[in-house]
C-alpha cells in the first residue's frame, strides 16, 4: 500500500490523485494558501447568501451575527457574543 491508496477517496481513480498531487506541489505552499483563502471566502460567501434567502428581514449586522454563529456552531458563539448580544 503505497501513500496514495491509504488517501484515495473512493470516487478518485490512483491517476487522478498523483495528478492532484503534482499540481498542489507545483503551485506550491503560496498558492495552496491563496487556494485555501479563496475557498474559505467563497463558503462564507455561500453561507451568508444563504442567511439572506432564509431571512430576508435581517439586517446586514443579524446577518453577520447569524453568520458567525453559522460557522462557529452554538456553543463557541455563545461563549464569545453571548454577552455581547445581551448588551445590544
Amino acid at each position: 500500500m503505497n501513500r496514495f491508496t491509504r488517501i484515495l477517496p473512493p470516487d478518485t481513480t490512483i491517476d487522478a490523485l498523483r495528478k492532484q498531487f503534482e499540481i498542489l506541489e507545483r503551485i506550491g505552499i503560496t498558492g495552496r494558501a491563496e487556494m485555501t483563502f479563496e475557498l474559505s471566502d467563497n463558503l462564507r460567501q455561500i453561507i451568508t447568501d444563504g442567511v439572506r434567502l432564509r431571512h430576508p428581514e435581517y439586517s446586514d449586522s443579524q446577518v453577520r451575527r447569524e453568520v458567525l454563529r453559522i460557522t462557529l456552531g452554538d456553543e463557541l458563539y455563545r461563549k464569545a457574543y453571548e454577552k455581547r448580544d445581551e448588551d445590544k
